[in-house]
């Protein structure tokens, strides 16, 4: 029988886990690191779930129809699956681009046929840079921008169907596919639906779950004083922040469940040294995200209680959107 799916939205989730053999051998890791392989949705990034739960939502209660014009801030990922799947639902997307979206992104949203615009257009956050970014400040400018046009603001920020999307579909996939054997769950946050759904699955199935949020290192930011210019594309600071700095989505859920057990910094330097190493050991090829987190997951790896468990890490998206950048730079 015939197994044709009608539109790229059906083929969203269901992805598989794959554990880091060879570099464990390499390295005598005694834990497991298994990673979930998010860039094998239809995009190429786990934001193909967050752009179903967003269109979902605005859909089933009639915010939006055929041919209405989507925005949101995007450092790319979320922007891509906004027009991909969007396209697929007859809907239009506007991306507003963050400082630092890489050259093959914008060249994906020109290859849709999207007018980008800047993150500097909206009046709101433009100095950001000296400031820091206020999410509050971030949510109003976009939300004006969108009222003023007739647009839909998709809030991939503040939404709950972002991070309750992940609870209904990434964790009870990673539970089903480890047996229930899961011992840690590692990942980084940008609007952190992926982290707080996932981790309230988990957490819920097994209350010992260890929940590792991922943020970059101080030095990595460009708003720090010691910034090295390499930053972890797309993620924002988890804590150890002003609470004014934190995603929306951590402090809407810490009274539904979620907490972190710990949060790693990790450097974008020692970030692309992990992605060029698993390239070379496990045919991997990560995106910054992605292996900012297995960092932190081969850290967690290295100490003695790791040893016999299972450490789930999430690989938002692949390597071949930061060629332009030192990413994959060998000396």
């Amino acid at each position: 029988m015939a197994n044709i799916h009608k539109s790229i939205v059906e083929l969203v989730g269901n992805t598989p886990l794959v554990e880091l053999t060879n570099y464990q051998a390499d390295h005598g890791l005694k834990a497991h690191i298994i990673g979930k392989l998010e860039y094998l949705n239809p995009t190429g990034s786990v934001k193909d779930r967050l752009a179903v739960a967003l269109i979902e939502e605005a859909l089933a209660n009639g915010t939006i129809q055929e041919g209405s014009t989507l925005i949101d801030v995007t450092s790319g990922n979320t922007g891509i699956s906004l027009a991909a799947l969007g396209h697929a639902q007859r809907l239009k997307f506007i991306p507003y681009l963050e400082p630092g979206t890489t050259e093959e992104r914008t060249k994906i949203y020109k290859g849709y046929g999207l007018e980008v615009r800047s993150f500097h257009d909206i009046a709101e956050v433009a100095d950001f840079e000296e400031k820091g970014l206020v999410l509050d400040d971030l949510i109003a400018g976009i939300q004006r921008i969108a009222d003023e046009n007739g647009y839909y603001y998709t809030g991939q920020t503040v939404r709950e169907s972002n991070q309750q999307y992940h609870y209904k579909t990434t964790g009870p996939e990673i539970w089903r596919d480890t047996d229930g054997k899961v011992d840690y769950f590692v990942a980084m946050g940008g609007t952190a639906g992926t982290l707080v759904g996932t981790g309230r699955y988990l957490r819920e199935q097994n209350p010992d779950v260890k929940i590792i949020g991922v943020q970059g290192a101080p030095q990595s930011r460009p708003e720090s004083p010691d910034f090295t210019g390499n930053i972890v594309d797309g993620t924002l600071p988890l804590g150890r922040v002003d609470r004014q700095f934190v995603p929306t989505l951590i402090i809407s859920n810490e009274d539904n469940g979620f907490s972190f057990d710990e949060i790693i910094d990790v450097k974008a330097e020692d970030a692309f040294l992990t992605a060029q190493a698993t390239a070379e050991s496990d045919g991997l090829f990560l995106g910054t995200s992605a292996a900012a987190a297995l960092t932190a997951a081969i850290e967690i790896a290295k100490r003695p209680e790791a040893e016999g468990k299972n450490i789930v890490v999430i690989y938002p998206d692949n390597g071949y959107k930061y060629l332009s950048t030192d990413l994959y730079k060998r000396d």
